[in-house]
């Protein structure tokens, strides 16, 4: 009867203790929201109640800097990564192979893993490889493979969906909440495709813009309501950040747009190219015409160009196999034409990432974050090891540092776990004090 008792209580701990029964917790969940092309000074002209809120309940950067070429795909891989571009190889938002030609248009090049995986590991792959489980919503990078992985859980845009439904936006934040809550996923990424298209199609100072802000300040506002009705708030810490910001696009007739034609003959002289796609452009001069394109190039008004082996340090770009041996940045407020102006833009980005209208925000909130706090400037690049910091988990080489965003966080807070762990080692205890009865009785 004895030994039928003891088998019992041994049998029964060491199932209760056992890791594959419940994952012990040493980290809060961590959610990270970006809002493509959200400009540093948006909620600024806008009334924004709930971002208000946001910034005495967390913490808010007066703004932050983009990785140098300043477009959606390259700024947000800089994000989820912690690396500088010409370390992460994802150089532009357009697949391209400058000796065949090739280019694939943004929307599709999401789902290529050939150029997203270059050696970086994105946060997903890191934190599912540490025993965590992550999810990436239509964020850029999140639908493909990393060493053969692919992401716990992806959800990747289909092309020519709207991006302004706010049904639908407060519809994925309902997804991503019962993610966390009922099946316990630690690490998530939510892409939101505005105010981008807006800004683009309108420009930042268009009446339609502040009300796609409004939009996203109820969507924050609806987001602190689901994280409360799921029972998140005291395990759940946000950042809200975007990957760039947005400038008025100068047309005709008021300044001379840029034609590069007019400089140059690209057909004779190039044997590849994209430009016609905002401020950022690549050229690969025919063999032997590197310096007589630099040279007609650097005749054009209102940009600057660059040698690749002459490009800027502070830029990170030079040591990347996949920039061209030509880059050609616009002045502010001035789109690439190669050889016809059909840009119907009002507004773009793709400027010098020191350019106010490049900046954006970033906000926080959470257990592990302090409140009404203001945080200096800083890079984009130095959010990855804040949130290899909430997650509890070593991070892969980056660039980035928590020097930079330590200040943000409260000092001592408790994180789950810790009396799970004392408890499991207790069963352990009982289970081996079980077992040793059995043996001798």
């Amino acid at each position: 009867m004895l030994s039928h008792l003891l088998l019992l209580i041994a049998t029964a701990a060491i199932v209760a203790g056992s890791p594959t029964s419940s994952r012990v917790k040493t980290h809060n969940k961590l959610l990270m929201i970006s809002f493509d092309g959200f400009r540093w000074d948006y909620d600024q002209d806008v009334d924004t109640p709930n971002f208000d809120q946001l910034v005495r309940d967390g913490v808010k950067a007066k703004y932050i800097s983009p990785p140098a070429i300043t477009m959606t795909s390259p700024s947000h891989f800089t994000t989820v990564t912690g690396r500088w571009i010409e370390d992460h190889g994802v150089v532009h938002n357009m697949m391209y192979n400058a000796t065949t030609n090739q280019k694939i248009p943004h929307k599709v090049a999401m789902t290529r893993s050939e150029w997203w995986d270059n050696g970086a590991l994105p946060l997903w792959i890191t934190a599912q490889n540490q025993g965590l489980k992550a999810a990436s919503f239509y964020y850029p990078g999140g639908g493909v493979t990393y060493r053969g992985q692919p992401v716990n859980r992806a959800l990747v845009e289909v092309a020519n969906r709207p991006d302004d439904n706010e049904t639908e936006w407060r519809e994925n934040i309902d997804k991503v909440m019962g993610w966390f809550s009922q099946e316990d996923f630690d690490f998530v990424t939510l892409y939101y495709g505005e105010p981008d298209n807006v800004g683009h199609a309108k420009g930042p100072d268009h009446p339609k813009r502040k009300e796609i802000i409004r939009q996203i300040d109820r969507t924050v506002g609806y987001l602190r309501t689901a994280i409360a009705r799921h029972g998140l708030n005291d395990s759940l810490n946000v950042i809200i950040t975007s990957d760039h910001g947005m400038t008025t696009v100068k047309k005709r007739p008021e300044v001379d747009e840029i034609v590069l034609n007019k400089y140059l003959n690209l057909l004779k002289l190039t044997s590849f190219e994209i430009l016609d796609y905002g401020g950022y452009g690549i050229v690969t001069p025919r063999p032997g015409r590197d310096q007589e394109v630099y040279d007609l190039l650097s005749l054009a008004p209102n940009l600057t160009v660059y040698k690749k082996e002459e490009l800027p340090e502070s830029f990170h770009l030079r040591l990347s196999e996949r920039i061209t041996p030509i880059v050609v940045v616009a002045d502010l407020g001035f789109n690439l034409n190669s050889r016809f102006i059909v840009y119907v833009n009002k507004g773009d980005h793709g400027f010098h990432n020191g350019e106010m209208d490049m900046k954006m925000i970033f906000r926080a909130f959470g257990p592990e974050f302090k409140r009404d706090f203001v945080a200096e400037p800083f890079d984009s690049i130095h959010i990855y090891p804040l949130m290899c910091r909430l997650l509890r988990i070593r991070s892969e080489p980056n660039n980035g540092s928590l020097l930079f965003t330590e200040d943000m966080l409260l000092q001592g807070v408790p994180v789950p776990g810790a009396v799970g762990v004392r408890s499991e080692s207790g069963l352990a205890i009982l289970a081996s004090l079980a077992l040793y009865l059995l043996t001798v009785c």
